[in-house]
């Protein structure tokens, strides 16, 4: 393997990327993708859509995913800090309705694999986070679906700030229950 690590994580799918940071006093240097330290790991998506977002803190994102146009997506925080979750949707996986979360921030330079049949979110830890994220697939607005960050069925034990309640959008506060999303991922 080359300049980049790659882990597994508990359900089948996930995986920690840890780029090799080469620095001194004038910064650093990282590979963020390199196509042949992927597919030594068996990772051999092709990726169609760069994306950035920036947030604020108290901020949940998620969980989202696209029902007939699902993408994989390889996040990664250039700025701050956020705790990023994928919840297994795949009904035949043993894993279904499980999560996995892993803390991602400017320090650590982690980035976190997600493939499709999973939903997505994240929580913004720090004042300000930009978040980056490498597709899969294309977007499609008409394509979106969700499922509810705090469902009980899922249990997602956030990082809350105490005393903080998290801000959602308006479409993320309408998102279904597990139960809601039975049956799009095979």
């Amino acid at each position: 393997m080359g300049k980049i690590r790659i882990e597994t994580c508990p359900i089948d799918g996930l995986f920690i990327v840890e780029p090799s940071v080469f620095g001194d006093r004038r910064g650093f240097f990282m590979e963020t993708y390199n196509q042949r330290d992927f597919a030594e790991a068996g990772l051999t998506m092709q990726f169609v859509q760069d994306n950035q977002s920036m947030s604020s803190q108290g901020v949940l994102r998620g969980m989202h995913f696209q029902k007939t146009h699902p993408q994989g997506k390889l996040v990664r925080v250039v700025r701050g800090q956020v705790f990023d979750v994928a919840v297994d949707l795949r009904e035949r996986s043993e894993t279904f309705g499980q999560w996995h979360g892993v803390l991602l921030s400017e320090e650590n330079k982690k980035q976190f694999y997600i493939p499709e049949g999973f939903a997505h979110g994240f929580f913004v830890l720090s004042e300000t986070a930009e978040f980056c994220y490498k597709c899969t697939d294309f977007y499609y607005p008409e394509d979106e679906g969700g499922v509810r960050f705090d469902d009980p069925a899922i249990g997602i034990e956030w990082p809350l700030i105490p005393g903080v309640e998290p801000i959602l959008s308006p479409k993320d506060k309408l998102l279904g229950d597990l139960a809601s999303a039975k049956g799009i991922f095979q």
